[in-house]
């Protein structure tokens, strides 16, 4: 079993990257256009095949990772599971690519499923949910936005197994195949921590990261830096903010929370009626 890292941050909010790779159903099919499989036509479930995991602004090292390399055959996940939970349960912030959909989904389904107890609540942060939203890429996928947006790292085309062929590869016990997994799978924690750190001044719903720490001075609520600019003014139908922006994330609308209209200009202004 891999030796997890404790999350070292302090001031700052437990941010855990993880992804997870899961091994294919194994069913019974009439057709290959069959459009619904029955359940009798299941012959194997789906389990964890592995997982990589990092703390947000650890180095390349201490990404963790773990696979059942040396017992697919039994699909029994449930030791592979304990310290990807720990990790969880450690986390404030997770960030996903598609995780609030597909990853935190299917390990919550093999944590009921081995015995395991609900991990503590931590905020979810979707990458894909953020492109879909703000952006209008070609592709939303992992692969397209880190190939065209980050510069260090990307996610990884499979090498010597295309496809489908290095999960098929890995339940055959094929020690290549498992060593291309570990480095795909790190990578995919690698590029997307890149992804989220260039998008992530883009979310309107970003968790807010100022609250995890007892600074008094103002910091922004993304990312938590206190390197902000005046950046004009916020207004609603009956105040007026000032507004900054944030220089290490680029978050353009942080606003103060000192109304700067007058007295007697607020008794000014009229309201609507409906």
């Amino acid at each position: 079993m891999t030796k997890i890292n404790k999350c070292k941050t302090k001031g700052v909010p437990k941010v855990l990257i993880f992804d997870i790779e899961t091994a294919p159903l194994d069913v019974y099919a009439w057709s290959l256009w069959d459009k619904f499989t029955p359940l009798s036509f299941l012959k194997e479930d789906w389990f964890i095949l592995s997982w990589a995991a990092r703390w947000l602004g650890s180095s390349k090292s201490a990404t963790m990772y773990e696979d059942m390399e040396g017992r697919v055959d039994t699909r029994d996940d449930s030791a592979l599971l304990e310290n990807i939970w720990l990790l969880l349960d450690e986390a404030d912030v997770v960030v996903t690519q598609n995780g609030i959909k597909f990853d935190a989904r299917k390990l919550n389904a093999r944590f009921l499923a081995n015995g395991y107890q609900k991990p503590s609540p931590y905020r979810h942060i979707d990458t894909l949910r953020i492109a879909k939203k703000e952006f209008g890429f070609t592709s939303n996928k992992l692969e397209y936005m880190t190939d065209r947006f980050c510069t260090k790292y990307k996610k990884l085309k499979h090498g010597n197994f295309a496809g489908m062929s290095l999960w098929l590869e890995c339940l055959q016990e094929n020690p290549k195949a498992w060593k291309e997994m570990k480095k795909y799978n790190k990578y995919d924690t690698l590029s997307l921590e890149e992804l989220y750190m260039l998008v992530r001044g883009w979310d309107s719903k970003h968790p807010n990261f100022a609250l995890y720490n007892d600074a008094e001075e103002a910091q922004c609520n993304t990312c938590g830096s206190t390197k902000l600019e005046e950046n004009g003014f916020a207004y609603t139908n009956s105040s007026k903010f000032q507004r900054y922006r944030c220089t290490n994330c680029g978050k353009p609308d942080l606003r103060g929370k000192i109304n700067l209209l007058t007295k007697e200009k607020r008794q000014t202004l009229m309201m609507n009626v409906l």
